[in-house]
């Protein structure tokens, strides 16, 4: 801007209020402007070159305007600026910033409202129609904002070289320069305003405007200041400010003092604790228990990477533990918190291993058989190669008792290279088995999966959640809704233990989980898991499980390793078909190990002088050999079991013949069923109870241990039979008045449905049917399917399990529902080898098949 000459009058003014404390003529200031109307006003004294305004000190310290609109807002005495400087700031640049530099000091005498004109009055036209208005603010009207009528206040008269004056002045610059000693701030201030002004000494007014202008006092005070006119007077005020000034300073610096004195007071401590420290060490003299833990903490910790969260309760706790007595019940309960915090493996991962040739000779290695199950393992696997990890990942495992659901979590553990940890939830009833207890109950613990983190000493094992159908729920919590936050891959990467009370991430966890069925698995649990189910092995293979493994870690177990002691094949095969016919292996390990140990004692009935877990024989001296000897026989002793001599180690045969019947009688049928144990062959009998006379009346009743769902399905079954029969033999009124009774002999457990699902229907009517028409079915023929009241056959479950266990019941025909034509064939080609299926979308195909000659 150019400069331009101030004038000495200048009777009106745009009026600015200004909070906090008023401006003193000499001292630049900046305001910041928001108000649209005030922007535009200044804007036009700018470009006009009348760049003068009013600042008067505000009231209300809170007040938010930008222009008097009421004389009662303002002090009456302010201060005539010139606006040296404009530019736009704020949001968009809607706000302007004002620099202005004050001159003199004036006085509001009154204030004129403005009255914006009509749109096509000229300026001149406009000032008359507003009185009060001076022409040369007429351009003002426009923008509605209020101008203040003022007058000039000038100093009174006074003398330089009056006796008081010069004493104030002085007592003043001493003050300042105490001040200026203690604030470094104001003694620049001092030096760049004497740049500006020439010599400030020189001028009591000026002195006494400066004093108040950099001083921190009241707004009232440095208001009274600026509406003194009388010199001697404003000095003497300002010397008060001033001497407030001085004190406020005075009071700071003691209390940096302070500080300073106390903060160097710790310094000293410190380096004298470390001397005494190093003191101690060198003259051997041992510090306390306390500081001994405390130094153990700290060093396990930094070898731990603990994330930031968990740092600062270490610390916290660390800090805690420094200032307990070691006789406080307090400090016991801290100290193993942090022993548990300081034993998870944070931040520690073992290396994994995703080579899938290695994987496959591993679980080949470990298992016989199991293809379908080793292939799903192997694709889990290859999936992790390519994403580089297999977290996120839950696999449940479901299969019947002894068929290796358990060795093969083990086998994955291996293959992978991990950690590996198991525990069992059958028949948990207590949360804080899997959640922990909370610190403050006595002899708290973390929960399992902490405890298995601080057993592996990775953050990345295989943890195996055994039994996990068998969950119990107690009065202590439901665990099956806790296990829902540890096995959810969204959820536990921050899983909450209430013992730890720090989220702890899980998510690099492989958990694998292992049950027998999925039905008493909740479903929100179920949903988060991934399944893969094992059957149970068909003769074939348990002959090969026994032989290539089952034998030789027997043979080992019982100290047989130089004795000749063989079980035979066909014994094996007779040891399957007689006592161990359940899906899984074992029962079958257990009957081998009573072989084995049948055959040590007979070695050492005939060798007295064996020495026990030699695994040898010695003939027996004069005295008896000592315990734990190792004397060792010449002559190894050689026992070979086979089927004609297998009753002598494990007792009576169990199962005598393969089928309760070799000829099916009418109303026998051989059915198929599904229970936890794996697939069994159970025949279903029908009977009349008495003879069927014109005047006997129809019953049907049911025995065995049934389930309610087939219990439904034996009623749906016996209202077909007889809607199929009246229709194929209209002439026949069997049903009309026999009285029958239903049982399924093999009933010991109820069979809910004889599968996952209702599976009994096509059975129970064929029984039926074949006892009214007293003509037997064909033989060697087993059937599972559900059925309708129209007669149509519904798909069920288990067909693997099923078809074993037809195969080993020593059927060759099978009837399944079509809809499980897909099932079949997934199925491997040694369980379908010697089974001819039949797939039937009706019970007509069913009759037909069954009954051939009608």
């Amino acid at each position: 801007l150019e400069r331009v000459v101030v004038p000495e009058t200048y009777p009106q003014l745009l009026a600015i209020p200004l909070t906090r404390r008023p401006l003193f003529p000499g001292f630049y200031k900046s305001l910041y402007i928001k108000d649209p109307r005030a922007i535009q006003a200044i804007q036009s004294l700018v470009e006009r070159r009348q760049p003068y305004i009013g600042i008067f000190l505000a009231k209300d310290d809170t007040a938010d305007k930008d222009i008097v609109t009421d004389e009662s807002q303002v002090h009456k005495v302010g201060v005539f600026a010139q606006i040296t400087n404009t530019y736009q700031t704020g949001p968009d640049n809607s706000a302007l910033t004002v620099v202005v530099y004050p001159h003199r000091r004036i006085r509001i005498s009154e204030l004129v409202q403005a009255q914006p004109p009509a749109s096509d009055a000229d300026n001149a036209s406009a000032a008359s129609a507003t009185p009060g208005f001076l022409p040369i603010n007429a351009p003002l009207i426009e923008y509605d904002v209020p101008l203040a009528n003022v007058e000039n206040l000038p100093d009174q008269p006074y003398n330089q070289e009056n006796r008081l004056i010069k004493a104030i002045t002085s007592e003043i610059i001493n003050v300042l320069k105490e001040i200026s000693q203690l604030n470094p701030l104001l003694r620049d201030q001092i030096i760049s305003i004497s740049v500006q002004t020439g010599n400030l000494l020189l001028d009591p007014s000026k002195l006494a405007d400066f004093s108040a202008a950099v001083s921190s006092g009241e707004p009232a005070e440095l208001q009274s200041i600026l509406e003194s006119l009388v010199v001697e007077e404003r000095l003497h005020k300002a010397l008060v400010v001033l001497k407030k000034e001085l004190a406020n300073a005075k009071l700071q610096q003691e209390i940096s003092k302070e500080v300073d004195r106390k903060m160097t007071r710790k310094q000293q401590e410190y380096f004298l604790m470390e001397q005494l420290k190093g003191i101690k060490k060198e003259l051997g003299m041992d510090s306390d228990g306390k500081e001994k833990l405390v130094e153990r903490f700290k060093e396990k910790a930094t070898k731990l990477d603990m994330p930031p969260a968990i740092q600062k309760v270490f610390d916290e706790e660390l800090g805690k533990l420094q200032h307990l007595e070691p006789a406080a019940s307090e400090f016991n309960v801290t100290r193993n918190y942090l022993d548990w915090l300081t034993q998870i493996p944070w931040g520690q991962t073992s290396k994994e291993n995703f080579d899938v040739k290695h994987a496959a000779s591993i679980l080949d290695e470990d298992h016989y058989g199991l293809k379908d199950v080793k292939e799903r393992i192997l694709e889990f696997i290859a999936v992790g190669k390519l994403r580089g990890t297999v977290e996120g990942k839950i696999i449940t495992m479901v299969g019947p008792p002894g068929v290796g659901k358990t060795s093969v979590g083990k086998s994955i553990a291996h293959a992978l290279g991990r950690e590996f940890y198991r525990f069992s939830v059958g028949g948990l009833v207590d949360v804080a088995e899997i959640k922990g207890h909370r610190r403050t109950y006595v002899g708290a613990m973390p929960g399992k999966v902490i405890q298995a983190l601080k057993r592996v000493q990775t953050v990345n094992p295989l943890i195996m959640i055994d039994e996990i159908d068998k969950l119990g729920r107690g009065h202590q919590g439901d665990p099956a809704s806790a296990l829902l936050e540890l096995l959810d891959p969204e959820q536990n990467n921050s899983f909450l233990d209430h013992y730890m009370d720090v989220p702890i991430d899980l998510s690099k966890v492989l958990f694998v989980c292992t049950a027998n069925t999925l039905d008493t698995i909740p479903a929100p649990l179920l949903d988060r898991m991934e399944v893969i189910t094992l059957s149970g092995y068909v003769s074939e293979e348990k002959v090969a499980i026994a032989s290539k493994y089952l034998a030789p870690a027997s043979r080992t177990s019982n100290g047989l390793d130089k004795h000749n002691v063989t079980i035979s094949n066909s014994a094996i095969e007779a040891l399957i078909r007689q006592y161990c016919r359940e899906s899984g292996v074992r029962n079958l390990k257990k009957h081998i190990d009573k072989i084995y140990r049948k055959a040590a004692f007979k070695i050492v009935q005939g060798n007295p002088g064996v020495a026990v877990g030699s695994g040898s024989a010695q003939p027996s001296t004069d005295s008896p050999a000592p315990a734990g000897s190792d004397a060792v026989d010449a002559t190894p002793v050689s026992i070979e079991v086979t089927p004609e001599n297998l009753k002598e180690f494990v007792g009576s045969p169990i199962f005598t013949s393969d089928r309760m019947y070799d000829q099916t009688p009418p109303g026998v049928v051989m059915g198929l069923a599904w229970t936890q144990m794996g697939g069994s062959s159970l025949f279903i009998e029908s009977v009349l109870e008495s003879a069927v006379t014109p005047d006997s009346k129809p019953s049907f009743s049911r025995t065995g241990q049934l389930g309610d769902v087939m219990k439904e399905s034996s009623t749906i079954a016996y209202t077909y039979a007889r809607a199929f029969f009246a229709k194929r033999f209209p002439d026949n009124k069997f049903f009309q008045h026999a009285s029958i009774h239903m049982h399924v002999p093999e009933g010991a457990t109820p069979k809910d449905g004889m599968c996952q699902s209702p599976s009994a229907g096509i059975t129970i009517t064929s029984s039926l049917l074949s006892l009214a028409l007293d003509r037997p079915l064909i033989q060697e023929v087993a059937m599972t399917g559900e059925i309708t009241l129209t007669g149509k056959v519904l798909k069920i479950g288990g067909i693997k399990e099923k078809a074993i266990a037809a195969k080993r019941s020593g059927v060759k025909n099978i009837i399944f529902p079509h809809a499980n034509k897909a099932d079949w064939d997934e199925l491997p080609e040694y369980v379908k080898e010697g089974l001819q299926p039949h797939f039937v979308q009706r019970y007509e195909e069913v009759f037909a098949i069954v009954f051939p000659e009608l």
